[in-house]
């Protein structure tokens, strides 16, 4: 592990703006922010197994290999969130020798930048209570805005509160899924985040008139909650290569991509910025695009499609109990779910590479089909073997970005703002998820009827989705085609500047499995913490 002072004097980070939060990570001033100069680089995914295509190992491998071959690159990640962690996935700061350091503080508690965020949603919702207490604010009747925590529990999503004032049912949603997450993702500066928190929407009076956060008096404080958490976190990847981890949404049920901020200063720093947008395309992918670029004003240069042969097999039919076993037929027809995700990526005009993340149970011949379905499509593919091999393994992958022609920087958005809401809807469900129409409930129809009343129009959408399907049924696996996607309930983010659209059985507080990776964790007597990355 290098300093973190020597981390950040490696990309021109002026001293006076970095802020060592101990020995191997640093908090960076926003005031280092300067004009980009570098190639941004996304990394999304065909959609993944239940256990993930490793995105961020990819990402930190493509890093690591580009500054092998002379690149000055930097990796900008999201920070993991405990639910996945202590849940079905583990740790989220890749794996093997392609990991961000330190990796255990990085997934645990950190800088405390979620907690802070947790820390600032609970605040608004205690004053929200506050205020039903002495009988101001909002009807009761008609707040929507939920609790928060970092952790998954299921028996939190719904829950009666107030037997001492003003009875209600509400429930919690876990701090990835929160508002002022996305908000953290958003902001530009500190000002810019107070302006939006005071615009969050805490429910509405009996008139259908909005209360917002600013109506309460809470945005200053919850603000000052966030000060530290507002400054991207420096730290780096086993190999030294730079990287920052800030912000946290998830793309199922959020927009799922670092902050907004960070990317902006790692744009002005390195010759190449790695980032990822969470689950596949049609997830963080397009959201990416249609929320984050048009809210900072940057469009990525090359795209990279993580794809496994597993996960090839899992959409084409394979048992996922089996993946590792060989099946040709699966693993051919599991191309069909690669070919919508290049397809949708064609609409935005960005070229795109292929890496396969290499499993150890891969198969040389399954691999040499990878590379021939990339050739009949006229796009490169690259195999990665970073998790076994650090920077080394990445080297090829590194070339085949090199090859690629940059995009011509146009923004091609999925949808116009001033287009209406089921339009919107309908543009992504068909040109991301190759469905046949978009069907509204009758609660989400009155859902846009009460977001319009509130002046919630011309924004952007997310949708929330499965990540295990293009459609909005997790079982259905490959391409499927000619198929529905029902919204089920609308939600305004005015502060964040999008509305968020439920389908399917999504949830904004997930449940642990029946075996959760929290029983694997041990602080052991070298006060080293075993268990919290998968096969640890």
């Amino acid at each position: 592990m290098r300093r973190i002072e020597d981390v950040a004097a490696a990309v021109g980070l002026p001293s006076e703006s970095v802020l060592p939060w101990g020995p191997d990570r640093a908090k960076v001033r926003l005031d280092a922010t300067r004009a980009p100069k570098g190639r941004l680089i996304l990394v999304s995914a065909m959609n993944p197994t239940p256990g993930g295509e490793g995105k961020t190992t990819m990402s930190i491998s493509l890093a690591m290999g580009l500054n092998k071959r002379g690149r000055n690159a930097i990796v900008a990640l999201r920070e993991p969130s405990l639910g996945p962690i202590f849940g079905i996935k583990g740790g989220g700061t890749g794996g093997g020798r392609a990991t961000v350091e330190p990796a255990d503080d990085i997934n645990l508690h950190f800088t405390g930048d979620i907690h802070a965020i947790t820390t600032a949603h609970t605040l608004l919702a205690a004053m929200v209570d506050n205020a039903l207490y002495f009988r101001e604010g909002p009807d009761p009747r008609k707040v929507r805005w939920r609790r928060a925590m970092d952790m998954n529990d299921r028996s939190l999503r719904r829950v009666i509160l107030g037997l001492d004032g003003a009875v209600r049912e509400t429930g919690f949603d876990i701090t990835a899924a929160s508002e002022v997450m996305a908000i953290h993702g958003l902001f530009s500066d500190a000002a810019d985040l107070e302006a939006r928190l005071a615009r969050v929407v805490v429910g509405q009076l009996r008139d259908g008139t909005a209360v917002r956060a600013g109506d309460l008096g809470a945005a200053g404080a919850m603000t000052a909650l966030l000060r530290d958490a507002m400054m991207p976190n420096l730290v780096q990847t086993a190999e030294g290569t730079p990287a920052l981890v800030h912000g946290g949404p998830f793309a199922n049920i959020a927009h799922g991509c670092s902050s907004l901020v960070q990317t902006k200063l790692a744009l002005g720093y390195g010759d190449d910025v790695v980032t990822e947008a969470g689950f596949g395309f049609d997830l963080g992918g397009e959201k990416f695009f249609d929320i984050k670029c048009r809210a900072a004003g940057i469009w990525p240069s090359v795209v990279v499609l993580v794809a496994t042969v597993r996960a090839l097999k899992f959409h084409g039919g394979a048992d996922p109990k089996a993946l590792g076993a060989p099946n040709d037929a699966a693993l051919q027809a599991g191309f069909a779910n690669l070919d919508r995700h290049l397809a949708s990526l064609a609409t935005f005009g960005v070229p795109g590479v292929i890496v396969v993340n290499r499993f150890p149970d891969d198969r040389d011949e399954e691999l040499a089909q990878v590379r021939a379905y990339g050739a009949q499509k006229g796009v490169g593919v690259a195999v990665c073997e970073a998790f076994a091999k650090g920077g080394d393994g990445a080297l090829e992958f590194a070339d085949v970005v090199n090859a690629t022609p940059s995009s011509d920087g146009v923004p091609r958005f999925r949808y116009s703002l001033a287009q209406p809401y089921p339009e919107k809807l309908a543009a992504v469900a068909r040109h991301s998820y190759g469905a046949r129409e978009v069907v509204l409930t009758a609660e989400a129809r009155a859902d846009l009827d009460a977001i319009e009343k509130m002046g919630g129009t011309e924004l952007p959408v997310c949708m929330a989705k499965t990540p295990l399907s293009l459609t909005d049924n997790p079982a259905l696996r490959g391409a499927p085609a000619d198929f529905p996607i029902t919204v089920r309930e609308v939600r305004l983010s005015a502060g964040a500047g999008f509305v968020v659209a439920l389908t399917g059985e999504i949830m904004t507080m997930p449940g642990l499995p029946k075996v959760p990776s929290a029983a694997r964790v041990r602080l052991e007597p070298s006060g080293r913490i075993r268990g919290l990355m998968q096969g640890d």
